[in-house]
């Protein structure tokens, strides 16, 4: 990458972990998760009426913080999308603010020109990793190797990438196949231990210490509990976000929340002030930014 890019303190992570269900995170052992809500806040998402509660239409709002009726996205195929317009918050970045980012992750329409993609266009840096074979147990080896492709890149490579993303496919897989049962949950709680060797990485940077770090992990929706989505129960309606960074009090109360403010946060934590011409819809946790 340029070297002559804005280099800078503020650095975003964000964590997608598909089709992890709210109401039973209480039960589970996730210490990271639970030190990401400690440190920030970790709160209730419902998808909106107009979004399908598929991964394709949800994780495109995340990316875009646009909803469905800009971004075109209206299931697992992305044919006929606006992404061109509403680009997603890595190719932005390292498009029109020349800020180096970063994109991995197993699921093919998100990161390759498949089945109408890829959401995650032109970031800096495109790291694909495919699962061998469509199991629980390959998609759980396919997030152990997108997670040490992470944690490379996040800690030890010369990218220094000023915003990431990293998708977890595992869980939603588990639950198409099985439910959300006992497997369902051992799932969870492995990406849960994932997620925690990401923050490590982040740690183990020789300039953590001067740098500034907002860190947002989010899922997509639910499941029913014999696994499924794409219907309106609450169930596969209810998202969350868990987040964590300069500005954000950790423990106060969060207003509504909603997808689309994941990309708003990222630019505010970025100190980027979105042009009006991008009409994001959300909103960032945080105060507005300044243009730097």
């Amino acid at each position: 990458m340029s070297s002559n890019w804005p280099a800078g303190p503020r650095r975003v992570l964000v964590v997608g972990i598909d089709g992890v269900r709210l109401d039973l995170l209480p039960e589970l052992r996730t210490p990271h998760l639970d030190a990401v809500a400690a440190a920030g806040f970790l709160g209730r998402v419902e998808v909106d009426d107009a979004t399908p509660t598929m991964s394709g239409p949800c994780w495109a709002t995340i990316a875009t913080g646009v909803g469905v009726a800009k971004h075109g996205v209206l299931g697992n195929h992305f044919g006929g999308h606006r992404l061109d317009v509403f680009p997603d918050f890595t190719t932005r970045l390292a498009k029109t603010h020349r800020r180096r980012t970063f994109a991995v992750g197993g699921w093919e329409p998100l990161f390759l020109a498949r089945d109408g993609g890829p959401l995650f266009n032109a970031p800096g840096r495109l790291s694909y990793i495919a699962p061998l074979e469509d199991t629980p147990e390959a998609w759980e080896v396919c997030d152990e190797r997108v997670t040490a492709e992470a944690e490379y890149v996040l800690a030890r490579s010369d990218d220094d990438p000023q915003a990431s993303f990293v998708y977890l496919g595992a869980v939603d897989e588990t639950a198409h196949f099985r439910g959300c049962g006992e497997d369902y949950r051992r799932s969870i709680e492995a990406a849960d231990v994932r997620l925690g060797r990401l923050l490590a990485a982040l740690r183990e940077r020789p300039t953590y210490a001067a740098e500034e770090w907002t860190v947002v992990v989010v899922t997509d929706h639910g499941h029913v509990d014999a696994g499924g989505h794409g219907g309106r129960s609450e169930l596969e309606r209810t998202a969350w976000i868990a987040a964590f960074g300069p500005g954000i009090t950790p423990g106060a109360p969060v207003g509504p929340l909603h997808h689309t403010d994941v990309a708003a946060q990222v630019y505010a934590a970025l100190e980027i002030a979105p042009d009006p011409h991008w009409t994001l819809d959300g909103r960032p946790f945080t105060a507005a930014a300044t243009v730097h």
